[in-house]
């Protein structure tokens, strides 16, 4: 149970209410003060040192920790050392510091206590908040959406990567420019700014407005940029509908267990690490179904509590791959202490990015380290789910047949003698089809498979043209 400051002396029970209400509260857990290492040390590794800060306006306050406790998991993701994690319950953020004056006052005597650095707040900050706040605390200040955004922007690695990151820090930057002195409040007109005098003042721009016109100009390339980028993409999904490949996307919270899964289904190799957003471009690899069938599968960069706005923007044409897809393996990690929250979290992006109409399959992955209590409540919420581990292999063998029965229904049975000349067909249908029966005989293979309609035309095409010759061949005899 989280503590509250001055314990000292005890409040009358009159006062209980308005205490639980207007006190911080301590959540316990969340220092990572480093252990046994030098100043020296302790500067070459540079880390910020940080204290986390929150809002309880509603749910639990288990729920409110849990958060606060993923923010502090953020941080250190970005590097940071977080030495104190508060909560403050309030009926709704404070409109002008976020957490209101007089504890915005007393959270700056704790940053000048732990020697903080920085103050990282569990929402997003208006401008206003964040300027205000800093006046008090007296140091920088930064929002959830900030840090989420660097993280980013450490782990991009591709170049569309580095310019979607780019492109939402941008777009989070340019309402929150605010001058500091003289240095964004000059004006330039005529020939001040070469040492001109009287007649050569004029209204000019501010630097202010300098630097909002020059990030509107950046944002509107790399918008350009990021068209042309997708293109390419859409190019590559055309291929794959013409070759009537179904198409899986693993989708699901950031450390979910995604890119394990795709390695376990595929054996594909990509990254796998126990950290926050490790994968942020996507991995497309192939796949087979129990029974033969090809499709693809594609990892997909994880999502969180409050996924910036303008991260789901500029990620659009890389999220793409799931709003088109056939079905979304919503893989949740079943270690996690809500894993409902996961659900909602993701559920919300998908529905932003026109991803509902799209068939889904819960599969709860990290059983092997997961409650048994909390897998059996999660297993009746979400009826049809799987349960699997990626790490020791459980469970994956019912994945790939549940995933087999999912993918789109191969309608269409043919049976015909195919030219041996014309094997590359029967190779298809074994590839992309459902292959009921092959028998070689004297003029071919005798196929009867389940394929898509595209196939049937070919073979159907194929079958008559052979036909065809042999009705020539007859007559010429």
């Amino acid at each position: 149970m989280s503590t509250i400051f001055d314990e000292h002396e005890q409040p009358d029970l009159g006062d209980m209410d308005l205490e639980e209400r207007h006190a911080l509260r301590r959540v316990a857990g969340l220092s990572t003060e480093l252990q046994d290492i030098s100043e020296v040390e302790y500067r070459t590794l540079r880390l910020e040192r940080v204290v986390l800060i929150g809002v309880w306006a509603e749910g639990s306050l288990a729920s409110a920790e849990n958060s606060l406790r993923e923010l502090s998991r953020l941080a250190e993701t970005a590097g940071s050392e977080v030495l104190d994690g508060l909560i403050q319950r309030r009926s709704r953020v404070d409109a002008a510091t976020y957490v209101g004056s007089g504890k915005a006052r007393e959270l700056a005597d704790i940053v000048a206590a732990v020697g903080a650095d920085t103050v990282i707040c569990d929402g997003e900050l208006t401008p206003s908040q964040l300027r205000r706040l800093e006046g008090i605390v007296q140091v920088k200040v930064i929002d959830r959406t900030a840090l989420i955004l660097d993280i980013f922007a450490q782990h991009a690695r591709s170049r569309e990567g580095k310019v979607q990151v780019e492109l939402a820090q941008l777009q989070y930057m340019l309402p929150r420019l605010r001058g500091w002195g003289e240095s964004l409040s000059r004006q330039a007109g005529g020939r001040v700014a070469g040492g001109g005098g009287i007649g050569t003042r004029g209204p000019g721009e501010t630097k202010l407005e300098t630097d909002r016109r020059r990030l509107r100009a950046r944002i509107a390339r790399l918008k350009r940029d990021i068209s042309g980028m997708s293109t390419g993409r859409k190019v590559q999904r055309g291929q794959r509908r013409r070759g009537d490949v179904p198409s899986v996307v693993i989708a699901g919270y950031t450390n979910a267990g995604k890119s394990s899964l795709l390695n376990a289904l595929t054996g594909a190799g990509v990254l796998v690490e126990d950290a926050l957003f490790a994968t942020l471009d996507p991995a497309v690899r192939r796949a087979v179904t129990p029974s033969g069938r090809g499709y693809t599968l594609t990892d997909t960069v994880g999502f969180v509590r409050h996924l910036p706005h303008q991260l789901v923007e500029a990620f659009r044409s890389t999220l793409e791959e799931t709003a088109e897809a056939d079905l979304i393996l919503h893989v949740v990690d079943g270690s996690d202490p809500e894993p409902e929250a996961q659900l909602a979290a993701v559920r919300g992006v998908l529905a932003e990015i026109g991803a509902v109409h799209v068939p889904e399959l819960v599969v709860v992955n990290k059983i092997d380290s997961a409650d048994p209590v909390v897998l059996q409540g999660l297993r009746a919420r979400e009826p049809g789910s799987l349960s699997v581990s990626a790490k020791t292999g459980a469970g994956l063998a019912a994945l790939r047949d549940a995933i087999e029965a999912a993918l789109p229904r191969l309608d269409v049975q043919v049976k015909m003698v195919v030219p041996y000349r014309r094997g590359d067909l029967v190779a298809r249908a074994h590839a992309e089809g459902e292959v009921l029966a092959a028998e070689h005989v004297a003029d071919g293979t005798l196929l009867e498979a389940r394929v898509l309609p595209a196939l049937a035309a070919q073979l159907e095409a194929v079958a008559l043209e052979a036909a065809a010759l042999d009705d020539c061949v007859q007559v010429q005899a």
